[in-house]
């Protein structure tokens, strides 16, 4: 069984900064690519930002500049530092990883319980 949990959500100020975090845990053979979604209110669901095993990203137009993905590959974890928050960020943040499970055969698509991130003043 693999679990991916997130932390670092929260309220912030418009300007403001928050980073998030996600670990997966579970018996993992590997992780590919690593991301961050959102959803918010009344939307769907969208990819915010995305990086390879070997550290190749992807990000949305919104954020790009503003939002910065990494992962740490021996924890298994990824990050997601923003920066310049503005409101039409607040969105449930979901994190996301293509994990080849132990005995699984093949990777797999896992994903976060969500934390919330709410900008306003």
């Amino acid at each position: 069984q693999v679990q991916l949990v997130e932390s670092g959500g929260g309220l912030v100020q418009p300007g403001g900064s928050l980073r998030l975090s996600c670990a997966a845990s579970g018996h993992i053979f590997r992780i590919n690519t690593m991301g961050w979604y959102r959803q918010a209110p009344g939307k769907q669901r969208e990819l915010v930002a995305a990086i390879t095993r070997i550290g190749s990203t992807n990000y949305a137009d919104s954020v790009k500049g503003r939002f910065t993905i990494s992962r740490d590959n021996a924890k298994n974890a990824v990050y997601l530092q923003m920066n310049s928050l503005k409101p039409e960020d607040t969105a449930v943040y979901y994190c996301n990883a293509d994990v080849f499970a132990e005995g699984s055969g093949w990777y797999s698509d896992y994903w976060g319980q969500g934390t919330q991130v709410t900008v306003s003043s």
